[in-house]
């Protein structure tokens, strides 16, 4: 049981840390929710399947490719769709939630019921008792190998301290030169970029269906809010909390595993009566 618990939840805590990650990135910059987010880890996964399958290109070469075409996709949605209205946040929320409903719906057209999606490496092996497949592991070094680029990235390059500038104080950032509208762009490419990684990786581990965005909305919601919103530390970390106490929820009372969310929900209201802005989360002045 426990190491089921483990497995289990280590693969989607991977899931919702690279989510959480992108998402976290996205508003403390643009300072917009974007509801459509796991819509585009959704597309991702159905493009990498329809590359494949239907096109019959090899997984290495269909790879960059769904995820280039998500990261243009949604380029598209925020500079024609989103950036006009980025003043209001709830009208920005609604618009976004839309874009997801279309996405969901265009995905519909080719895909009624679930998908099963092929390994990019095929075999099993046993960890701590428990049977797993290469594609379980080439996922867990995916997402580590994504998570130290993020950070790498954001510390290390020039376009990183450029980001980091604009999420701390726009109005400064923005007098010492730093052009706000192509950071924007730049992270909306890399946090969808994100997303879109983990819906390929993830896609043969799954059983892919046009509402999987939904559910995992929710989750990404709870993971913000909880670790704090624009906080990507703090999103990571409840990323594994929240897949652990799902997993455990669900492996614990097979019967009551309609409870998870609300368990979780219920962990976060908790978290918030004591601590308003999260467990990493600060007060920030606009």
């Amino acid at each position: 049981m426990i190491a089921n618990i483990f497995v289990i939840g280590l693969l989607n805590g991977c899931i919702y840390a690279l989510l959480a990650a992108g998402f976290s990135l996205m508003f403390s910059v643009a300072r917009i929710v974007n509801l459509a987010f796991t819509a585009y880890w959704m597309v991702s996964a159905y493009c990498y399947y329809g590359i494949t399958s239907s096109l019959g290109v090899h997984p290495l070469i269909a790879a960059p490719v769904s995820v280039a075409v998500v990261i243009l996709l949604s380029l598209f949605f925020q500079f024609v769709v989103i950036n006009p209205i980025k003043g209001s946040g709830m009208s920005v929320m609604i618009l976004s939630l839309a874009i997801g409903l279309v996405l969901q719906k265009i995905v519909s057209l080719q895909s009624l019921s679930y998908t099963i999606v092929p390994n990019l490496v095929e075999g099993t092996m046993e960890w701590f008792g428990v049977t797993v497949t290469y594609q379980y592991f080439l996922c867990l070094v995916v997402v580590v190998v994504v998570l130290i680029g993020l950070w790498l990235f954001l510390s290390k390059t020039r376009h990183g301290v450029a980001i980091r500038a604009i999420s701390e104080d726009r109005q400064v950032a923005g007098l010492m030169g730093i052009d706000e509208r192509f950071v924007i762009a730049l992270v909306t490419a890399v946090s969808v970029g994100v997303a879109a990684i983990a819906g390929v990786v993830v896609s043969p581990l799954y059983a892919l269906e046009p509402t999987m965005w939904m559910s995992h909305l929710l989750v990404l919601m709870a993971v913000v809010i909880f670790g704090g919103m624009g906080s990507m530390k703090g999103s990571i970390i409840t990323a594994f909390i929240i897949a652990f106490t799902e997993t455990s929820v669900v492996l614990m009372l097979p019967t009551g595993g309609f409870l998870r969310s609300a368990v979780v929900m219920a962990f976060m209201i908790a978290v918030l009566m004591i601590k308003p802005t999260g467990l990493f989360g600060t007060l920030a002045e606009e």
